[in-house]
């Protein structure tokens, strides 16, 4: 059992008592991005929302570590501490919390109550993210998402993925709604975000978010269930084919 790897194991999981999650196994190790891929419905962004820990969803069998410790007991918030971050679909508006203050509460959460950030290390850690994406340091005054576009909020998503230093990240169609502009700078923090101590899971539709987040390996999912895994070039092939043809196979 490895410490260094996200592993869903055999995951099944119930929304309203319908099955959605039909038997999930990937596992993402550090040092490496992986793809997710699929059309509507195949239970993407549901694994995701699983795996943070959304109690709207029931796990009838399997598992989920991290760092080869199952972490399916644990509240969101204590899955948070113990190193995974979600990026949301359609992240939430938070009145009256501005950016630098949601980050700093956030990040002194992870750390002993005798261990805060401190002031220098933490602005210097906020100012380097908010270069990294090409952005005005005037966002962090900003409250969290109010008033932002689609684009900012998911731009806003990644800054807090490069201030927070997860050891793993679920980046949920982080492409969703994004001009290609808009596209290059997220992949730009999330690329600035690979490191040996850190993995991710890239959560898309399509394979043009693959030219500027290049995967280590590329997954497909359908009807709940990882049915194809392999290089970059799956994606590729599925760009030019669609998803008719793996139906196609797996009917077989």
């Amino acid at each position: 059992m490895s410490k260094n790897q996200l592993e869903i194991r055999n995951l099944h999981a119930n929304v309203d008592g319908e099955a959605i999650l039909k038997g999930v196994d990937l596992i993402v190790p550090k040092g490496e991005v992986h793809a997710l891929m699929g059309p509507n419905g195949s239970g993407k962004s549901t694994l995701s929302k699983v795996i943070a820990g959304d109690p709207s969803y029931e796990v009838t069998e399997g598992d989920v570590l991290l760092d080869g410790v199952s972490i399916l007991d644990l509240e969101p918030d204590e899955r948070a501490r113990a190193g995974l971050y979600l990026a949301f679909q359609y992240p939430v508006e938070v009145p009256g919390v501005s950016i630098a203050n949601f980050l700093r509460l956030a990040l002194n959460a992870r750390r002993e109550e005798d261990d805060e950030i401190g002031v220098m290390e933490f602005y210097n850690k906020l100012q380097n993210a908010v270069k990294t994406l090409n952005w005005d340091e005037s966002i962090i005054e900003r409250n969290l998402h109010e008033g932002f576009s689609g684009g900012e909020k998911k731009r806003s998503e990644i800054l807090q993925l490069l201030v927070l230093e997860p050891k793993y990240a679920i980046l949920d169609e982080t492409d969703s709604g994004l001009d290609v502009d808009a596209l290059k700078v997220v992949s730009q923090g999330v690329n600035a975000a690979r490191s040996p101590e850190f993995g991710a899971l890239v959560i898309t539709h399509y394979q043009r978010l693959l030219n500027y987040i290049i995967p280590d390996v590329v997954h497909v999912m359908l009807d709940g269930k990882v049915i194809r895994t392999g290089s970059k070039e799956l994606a590729m092939e599925l760009d030019e084919k669609g998803y008719d043809w793996l139906k196609e196979q797996v009917a077989a």
